[in-house]
């Protein structure tokens, strides 16, 4: 390791940073040998959504959330529909500073203004790249006596998860395939999003819900769906899992949309194995 430089230990990737430079995410550096969140409180996506949009369908239904996004992402999914604020870094996308105490400031006079306005929202981009802004406003939130709902890939270290896990009220977790060469194609690692999600079904305060977006070729077939649903049955038969369809976007536009018929196909396979089945995009 070259002088000065520092490991990040946030995700699997334990990046080496050289000073002042960026990890994969392009939202972690090394300032003074250590690794911080770069933009710490850089907000590029700010709107109030419904719950059913993250998608939780089980969980303050008909409520909405403030949601907050940055940029930034560990993951390198060819799909993403987000690759304008995920796959950038800080001089690539319009961005402005919302402190902790301004964003529950702002959640709490929404809240006073609807009461189906229940707390705020971490997604559109992974929020996970900087768990620290997550933990900050999380503590805030729960303060004001508002919720907090994690939106991610959940593709990080367990320590990251141990932290900020007790401030979550809800999550979803995007699964997005269940084979450890999918998710090596995609920068990631199918063993660590599996802890996360053990982490988060084990904590008596967190709804958890789990979506898997269907991409032809990559993981839709009955196989896959059904070891991915029997393996969630056996963390928790009561997790919700989201069977979603698949639309070209950023670097995969070389296939058509996953056939509707295929995800509900696909659902009713996970019904064997998980109470809970939605569809969507469909």
């Amino acid at each position: 390791m070259s002088e000065g430089t520092a490991t990040c230990t946030t995700c699997p990737r334990h990046c080496v940073i050289a000073p002042g430079t960026l990890g994969a995410c392009h939202a972690r550096t090394n300032q003074g040998g250590m690794v911080v969140p770069a933009g710490y409180d850089h907000v590029t996506s700010l709107a109030v959504d419904p719950i059913e949009k993250k998608p939780i369908a089980r969980w303050k239904s008909g409520s909405t959330v403030l949601s907050l996004g940055s940029y930034g992402c560990n993951l390198r999914c060819p799909w993403c529909q987000n690759h304008g604020i995920s796959q950038v870094g800080e001089g690539d996308v319009p961005w402005r500073s919302i402190s902790p105490q301004e964003l529950v400031g702002l959640a709490r006079r929404l809240n006073s203004e609807d009461s189906r306005m229940v707390g705020v929202a971490y997604t559109y981009n992974e929020p996970l790249v900087r768990w620290e802004y997550v933990r900050d406003c999380g503590e805030l939130v729960h303060e004001a006596g508002l919720a907090n709902v994690l939106v991610s890939a959940g593709c990080v270290m367990p320590e990251v998860v141990r932290e900020v896990a007790p401030l979550i009220d809800a999550a979803n977790i995007d699964l997005k395939a269940f084979r450890s060469e999918s998710y090596r194609m995609l920068g990631g690692d199918l063993a660590t999003v599996q802890e996360t999600i053990r982490l988060l079904a084990a904590m008596p305060t967190c709804h958890l819900e789990v979506t898997t977006l269907v991409v032809p070729g990559v993981n839709d077939t009955h196989a896959e769906i059904g070891d991915l649903a029997a393996w969630l049955a056996s963390v928790d038969s009561q997790i919700v899992l989201h069977i979603s369809r698949f639309f070209p976007n950023w670097r995969m536009r070389d296939r058509g949309p996953t056939p509707v018929s295929r995800v509900y196909e696909l659902a009713d396979v996970a019904r064997q194995h998980l109470c809970h089945v939605y569809t969507g995009n469909c």
